[in-house]
């Protein structure tokens, strides 16, 4: 992990995350220069490298500020870029008002190398509105805390996503802001950009084991995949919750939902990293794509109580990690679906067997 790699200032964020495999390198790019945002660039051998030029790239124009090199080494790079937060409540009449936009990329950011641990391989970026006129902001803070893996696993807590060495988690946490309304709920938009021939598509699994998240049965992705052929490029990956808890539990749990995926005629946020890497005119010659997720029930009463929202989602390269039954689940199926089968055989034997002593060798007698 590096912090503004080849610039002393810490004035601006930009986290670089390499991980090297036996074959090839991933390369994670977190920046805060406009709106947050991650570039995901998948390479070739072992020795590709980023290269700055940090002069253009804070300049007006920073088309080819970043590149990969050598550039030959390049098989695959997308970007996620985290754009606005919308805060709003519900009238009686079911109606949706939505208060003022709070826009990212006109957010003012804390430097990220004040939370970097080279040792747990994470990082906060952290800010409040430039301009808060209102006064939401006064007691509380936006953050997103980025964590990279060296290994697969399962996180410790909930949601307890399994994760891949191929694959970082981002959390979202709204903490201590103050709500506009008396049932705020909150939307994060969420915009992709993807090479020419790749789409994006939302996908929803459910399955009936719950055991890493309690009452939390559906999982949701957002994957990318080549026009041609049905493999997967790259994901976003999430359960379809978020908590109000700095120690989520079971009963912490805010209803999370994907407000549907949009795409074609979209306006590409503000990041400056984006066209950095992708050049000028990136919104007319890639893919781009965008989703609302919305956090909070029917009365917003969770996020009222602890002023505390948490959401988190991991992102990576290829195939996304699929959650398979564990032994003990397997195991109390077993047990569950055995035992009725064992006590019928039992009893179909004691019955035959019942039956077979009412013959005799004698006559009945009429």
């Amino acid at each position: 992990m590096q912090y503004n790699p080849g610039w002393n200032s810490s004035s601006v964020n930009l986290l670089h995350v390499q991980a090297v495999g036996p074959g090839d390198t991933l390369h994670y790019i977190w920046s805060s220069i406009g709106a947050p945002a991650v570039l995901l660039v998948a390479t070739q051998g072992r020795s590709s490298s980023l290269h700055i030029n940090w002069t253009q790239l804070l300049s007006p124009t920073p088309a080819g500020a970043i590149w990969i090199h050598p550039p030959s080494s390049v098989v695959y790079s997308a970007a996620v870029v985290f754009s606005k937060v919308f805060e709003y409540s519900q009238t009686p009449a079911l109606q949706e008002i939505f208060y003022p936009t709070y826009d990212l990329s006109e957010f003012s950011w804390g430097s990220i190398n004040h939370t970097l641990n080279h040792t747990a391989l994470t990082a906060e970026l952290e800010g409040v509105p430039a301009s808060d006129p209102g006064g939401s902001f006064s007691n509380g803070s936006l953050a997103f805390r980025v964590t990279a893996y060296g290994a697969g696993g399962r996180d410790e807590p909930l949601p307890r996503l399994l994760h891949t060495a191929n694959s970082s988690k981002v959390e979202f946490v709204l903490a201590g802001v103050a709500p506009r309304g008396n049932s705020s709920r909150f939307l994060l938009e969420v915009a992709t950009v993807e090479e020419p021939g790749v789409v994006q598509k939302l996908r929803s699994s459910r399955s009936i084991d719950d055991e890493f998240t309690p009452t939390i049965f559906e999982m949701l992705s957002l994957e990318a995949e080549a026009q041609n052929s049905s493999s997967r490029l790259s994901f976003l990956q999430w359960k379809a919750t978020a908590y109000g808890s700095r120690s989520p539990r079971r009963q912490d749990g805010i209803e999370c939902r994907a407000r549907g995926l949009r795409g074609g005629n979209w306006t590409l946020p503000v990041s400056s990293i984006i066209p950095a890497y992708f050049g000028e005119g990136v919104g007319s010659t890639h893919s781009i794509s965008a989703i609302n997720i919305s956090f909070g029930g029917e009365d917003g009463e969770v996020y009222q109580e602890t002023r505390y929202l948490s959401w988190s989602a991991l992102l990576g390269f290829g195939q996304p990690p699929e959650d398979t039954f564990s032994p003990l689940v397997i195991s109390i199926m077993a047990v569950a679906l055995g035992t009725p089968m064992v006590m019928l055989l039992v009893g179909t034997c004691l019955v035959l067997c019942a039956q077979r002593k009412r013959y005799s060798e004698y006559e009945p007698i009429n």
